[in-house]
C-alpha cells in the first residue's frame, strides 16, 4: 500500500484500530485538547472523533488553539469536532473555557526558544499551573518530552521512567518545569494526571525519518555525530495518547512513548540509499551517547505500534521521491547542546 496524497495520510492518521475503539468505551465523559493546532493536534482530535464514532458513543470532541489558520478550523469543525479560539496565557479566556472530564494537553513551545526564552518558560511552565488549577476534577494527559532525560549511552536500552532528569538547555528544562507543576498540583488537587513523554512522532511530511530521507535524495551529507534516535509512527503516538487517560493516577504517573526499535541513522541512510538508488554520504564521528528512550512499559499497556519502522521506511521513501507536502518543522534531533 502507497500513501499517493495528503488526503489518504491524513485518513490513515485518523483510522482507529479495535484497541482504540474498545479503550474509548471505558473512557467516561468529553475530551478536550487544548493546544491543538501544532503537528499532532489535529489528526488527534480526528482519530478520537472517528474512534467514537465506531464505537457508538455519545462523546464530544472540543479543540482549543489560537487557529490563525482558519482552513483548519473550518477543517475541523466540518469533521465534527467543536473549536474554541484564543489564547491560553489569556487568564479571562482560559477562566471561561467549558468543563471537560478529559484534558489532553498539547500547549508548549520548543523552536524559537533561543532569543525568547521567557516566552517559552511561560508557555511550558506557568501555563501548565493555571491549567491544572481550572481542571482540579479532570483525568489530564500532558504531551512532555523525552528531551527531559540526560543523554544515554548508544549501547544501552535508554532511559526508562525511572531514570533522574537531566535536562540539557533551557527548552528541555522548561519541559521538566511543565511536568513538576503538573506533578505538584496533581498532588495539591488528588487531580488523576499521567506524562506522555515521547520522542520522535513521524509522519511523512516531518520526522527524522523524513529528514534522513531527504538529505539522501537531494544528495545532502548526513551527520551521524548523533547515531541514534527513538521513532513512532504520529498515528500509534495520538492513539496512545487517547488511550492514556485511562491511566490517569494521583500523584502522576510518569510514561514513555516511543517505538521499539533503536534505529541506527548511518543504516537508515543506507536504506534510502538502496531504495532511490542514490549515494550516501555520511559525515561525523558518532558519539557514544545520545537521546534514547526505553518505552517498554508503554509496550505493556498498549502493545507495540501497529505501524512498523519498516512500513514507516517505504512510505516514507515514495513520498519524498514522489514530491510528496513538507511542513517544514525540522526536529533538530542531531542537537546535543539543547539549543533550539
Amino acid at each position: 500500500m502507497k500513501i499517493n496524497t495528503t488526503q489518504e495520510l491524513d485518513q490513515q492518521l485518523a483510522t482507529p484500530d479495535e484497541a482504540l475503539i474498545e479503550d474509548l468505551s471505558r473512557i467516561e465523559g468529553d475530551i478536550m485538547i487544548l493546544g491543538l493546532g501544532g503537528k499532532m493536534g489535529p489528526s488527534l482530535a480526528m482519530l478520537a472523533k472517528n474512534a467514537i464514532e465506531k464505537a457508538g458513543l455519545k462523546k464530544r470532541v472540543t479543540g482549543v488553539s489560537r487557529f490563525s489558520n482558519k482552513v483548519l478550523r473550518d477543517e475541523l469543525e466540518d469533521f465534527g469536532i467543536e473549536t474554541i479560539a484564543g489564547d491560553l496565557l489569556d487568564e479571562g479566556f482560559l477562566r471561561n473555557l467549558p468543563p471537560s472530564k478529559n484534558v489532553i494537553y498539547m500547549a508548549g513551545n520548543k523552536f524559537g526558544t533561543s532569543g525568547n526564552e521567557h516566552f517559552t518558560w511561560a508557555m511550558n511552565a506557568y501555563l501548565p499551573g493555571r491549567v491544572a488549577e481550572k481542571y482540579p476534577q479532570s483525568n489530564i494527559v500532558v504531551f512532555s518530552s523525552g528531551n527531559i532525560y540526560p543523554f544515554m549511552p548508544t549501547d544501552g536500552p535508554g532511559a526508562n521512567e525511572s531514570t533522574q532528569p537531566g535536562p540539557i538547555g533551557e527548552y528541555a528544562q522548561s519541559c521538566l518545569g511543565r511536568e513538576r507543576v503538573f506533578e505538584h498540583f496533581s498532588i495539591k488537587n488528588k487531580t488523576p494526571m499521567l506524562i506522555y513523554r515521547l520522542n520522535y512522532a513521524v509522519d511523512l511530511r516531518y520526522g527524522v525519518i523524513y529528514e534522513v530521507a531527504k538529505s539522501v535524495f537531494n544528495d545532502k551529507p548526513i551527520d551521524i555525530s548523533t547515531g541514534y534516535a527513538n521513532v513512532i509512527w504520529q498515528g500509534d503516538a495520538n492513539s496512545y495518547a487517547i488511550r492514556s487517560l485511562l491511566y490517569c493516577e494521583s500523584p502522576a504517573k510518569f510514561l514513555n512513548i516511543t517505538g521499539p526499535e533503536k534505529v541506527s541513522i548511518a543504516w537508515l541512510a543506507n536504506e534510502f540509499g538502496a531504495i532511490m538508488d542514490k549515494p550516501v554520504n555520511l559525515v561525523g564521528e558518532t558519539e557514544p551517547t545520545c537521546l534514547l528512550n526505553d518505552a517498554s512499559h508503554s509496550f505493556e499497556l498498549f502493545g507495540k505500534p501497529k505501524v512498523g519502522l519498516d512500513q514507516i521506511i517505504e512510505w516514507t521513501a515514495d513520498w519524498v521521491m514522489s514530491g510528496g507536502e513538507e511542513l517544514g518543522k525540522p526536529t533538530h534531533f542531531q542537537e546535543r547542546k539543547g539549543n533550539f
